[in-house]
């Protein structure tokens, strides 16, 4: 009887260690944060501008420091390589864009989309086209030129195989005109354009909307479907008749696949509230970019869907490796 009650007392106490120590973690799981975060920011321009408000918001969400660290370089490549030499956690995430797919496509990194976890979209921007001023009053002005003088047309991007080079394809190829494309590599396309060194460029609104209003540079069409809300006196290709012009950025959060899904809950939901809050409404009419906040869920759908979108339209243009 006596050494019954003794393993009775060694079970129980076995059982009350096991209960604390299971409690103990489910403690530290929800705890998370417990320190600070990192954001990998791929770009820079309305990219990194709307990656630091991101990061704001997460920070205020999530109640711990959120810092965003930029990465440029390969079109997104190094910042995504970063990201995987890094261990599966949310406390390394990156705020991510459709270049998941062109970096892959372009051959410039040896994974794909499936090696992230998708955690929340964000925004959507809208490429436009833009010229200096006085040398094209509309779309169908340069269009006739470039049919006139083939391979003649300067048009800049920022990288061959980025997504100003197809953004920029599309509308060329719905224009049936050929043009000449020249990477302006770390100069900046309003720039490049005012001093003359090429004669178009498809670029984010932000970047060309302070020299529109100056009378410098002039916009001449936007890619989506819809107008832009924050530039709504520009055009779009459909709206022109190019109906097949559907050309759209989305930038959300994604980490390393495998990451618990414990944390990619947590950053989640923050990012739900930033993408309703006052601040991040407000930047989106100033800055010009759409908010439109998918889940985890959503996020991973719609990246598989432009993948495939993307990597059949660079095999098209000759660019996927």
């Amino acid at each position: 009887m006596g050494e019954n009650m003794k393993i009775t007392k060694i079970i129980t106490s076995a059982l009350a260690a096991l209960s604390l120590l299971l409690g103990s973690q489910s403690i530290a799981a929800e705890k998370f944060p417990t320190k600070p975060i990192e954001m990998t920011v791929l770009f820079g321009g309305t990219a990194k501008t709307v990656g630091q408000l991101v990061a704001q918001g997460l920070e205020s969400n999530l109640a711990t420091p959120v810092v965003p660290v930029s990465r440029p370089g390969g079109g997104g490549a190094v910042g995504y390589k970063y990201i995987q030499s890094k261990a599966a956690s949310g406390y390394d995430i990156v705020w991510n864009s459709n270049s998941v797919s062109t970096t892959y496509h372009g051959g410039k990194v040896p994974f794909n989309f499936k090696s992230f976890d998708a955690i929340a979209a964000l925004s959507v921007e809208v490429p436009v086209l833009a010229v200096k001023a006085g040398s094209f009053k509309n779309i169908e002005e340069l269009a006739a030129y470039a049919k006139k003088n083939p391979g003649k047309l300067k048009v800049g991007i920022s990288g061959k195989g980025a997504f100003t080079h197809l953004a920029s394809a599309v509308i060329f190829d719905a224009l049936g005109v050929k043009v000449n494309y020249i990477s302006y590599g770390k100069g900046k396309a309003p720039t490049e354009l005012l001093a003359g060194r090429i004669d178009a460029a498809v670029q984010w609104p932000g970047q060309f909307r302070s020299f529109d209003k100056a009378g410098q540079l002039k916009v001449l069409v936007a890619t989506s479907p819809k107008r832009i809300a924050s530039d709504p006196n520009v055009p779009t290709m459909q709206e022109l008749g190019y109906k097949n012009v559907d050309v759209t950025m989305w930038r959300g959060i994604a980490a390393k696949k495998g990451t618990p899904k414990d944390q990619i809950a947590a950053i989640e939901a923050a990012a739900a509230k930033v993408a309703t809050s006052p601040s991040f409404v407000s930047a989106s009419k100033k800055i010009g970019f759409e908010i439109n906040y998918l889940d985890s869920k959503a996020f991973a759908k719609k990246i598989a869907e432009d993948d495939r979108r993307i990597g059949k339209l660079m095999k098209d243009l000759g660019l996927k490796k």
